[in-house]
């Protein structure tokens, strides 16, 4: 299955950053914790350039922490400044407002000799779509003003947020790319629910999902569904739907119910905290 989704709004999105990026002094990236590199948008390196960068782990209850570890080492060595929190958490987003002033420290010192000492640091917030962006400036701004949900596609549109005299942010539409070069960074992308999911085959996408378990986390799905992993992933899938009751009249077994059961298990965490590449195993 080739997994792909970059609807017309996107080439409208990438236009307003173009434009606004001049306005802006920092640029947070959102990526999921479960996938820092596939979750990272390869166009913002060259539409954030010669601006500041600080990639923020969102989701990181849901991957594994040792992991997050090392992608958090890797980037901090690529000068990207990351931090991984829980973006719900306040005492975790209390600790962004002094990062934010360590990596806009050039700026701020800039600003100072030039006698400019009232003007915030702009900084845009971008990211994949569904990763926590809304949800991180409601967490920051202390407020519920933006739209957030478990789908991509909310954020519509771009809105300026001041977070205090400091601060003020630019939230923009989730973006992706034109292409995936690499149709596992699709795939990926896909199974944390960056692509609406009526735009993929929900069984297919499932079934590379008990693959990609099955290999990375042998014994999670038997855990949580008492099933066996052995044999194709279609006998595993069959399992899945007895093991929960997903049958049609008759006993058949309701794949389409089982796939879409074992993709939210996934999402939420319950089939346990996962994260589905490394640094050694991404080329930068």
């Amino acid at each position: 299955m080739v997994y792909q989704w970059y609807p017309g709004h996107m080439t409208k999105t990438v236009r307003q950053i173009e434009e606004q990026i001049r306005l802006i002094d920092l640029v947070i990236e959102i990526v999921d914790a479960r996938i820092p590199m596939a979750s990272r948008n390869p166009d913002l390196d060259h539409l954030s350039k010669g601006r500041e960068r600080m990639i923020l782990f969102g989701k990181t209850d849901l991957a594994e922490e040792k992991a997050s570890e090392e992608w958090m080492n890797c980037y901090r060595d690529m000068g990207l400044h990351p931090y991984a929190c829980d973006l719900r958490k306040n005492s975790a987003i209390k600790r962004i407002m002094p990062l934010i002033r360590e990596v806009c420290s050039a700026k701020i010192e800039r600003d100072r000799r030039k006698g400019i000492l009232n003007r915030p640091i702009r900084a845009m917030v971008a990211g994949i779509p569904n990763v926590g962006k809304s949800t991180f400036i409601n967490s920051f701004s202390g407020s519920s003003s933006l739209k957030t949900g478990n789908r991509p596609g909310v954020t519509k549109g771009r809105q300026w947020i001041r977070i205090s005299k400091e601060v003020e942010l630019l939230d923009t539409p989730g973006l992706l790319w034109p292409k995936f070069e690499d149709q596992s960074v699709g795939l990926k992308i896909a199974l944390i629910g960056s692509m609406p999911d009526d735009v993929v085959n929900t069984e297919e996408l499932s079934l590379d999902l008990i693959r990609v378990v099955r290999d990375r986390y042998p014994s999670f799905l038997e855990g949580r569904y008492g099933c066996g992993e052995s044999g194709p992933a279609e006998e595993v899938l069959l399992r899945i739907a007895a093991a929960r009751g997903c049958l049609k009249k008759g006993g058949e077994a309701d794949t389409l119910k089982a796939s879409k059961l074992l993709l939210d298990d996934f999402r939420s965490g319950r089939i346990g905290r996962m994260t589905l590449e490394l640094p050694g195993e991404a080329a930068f």
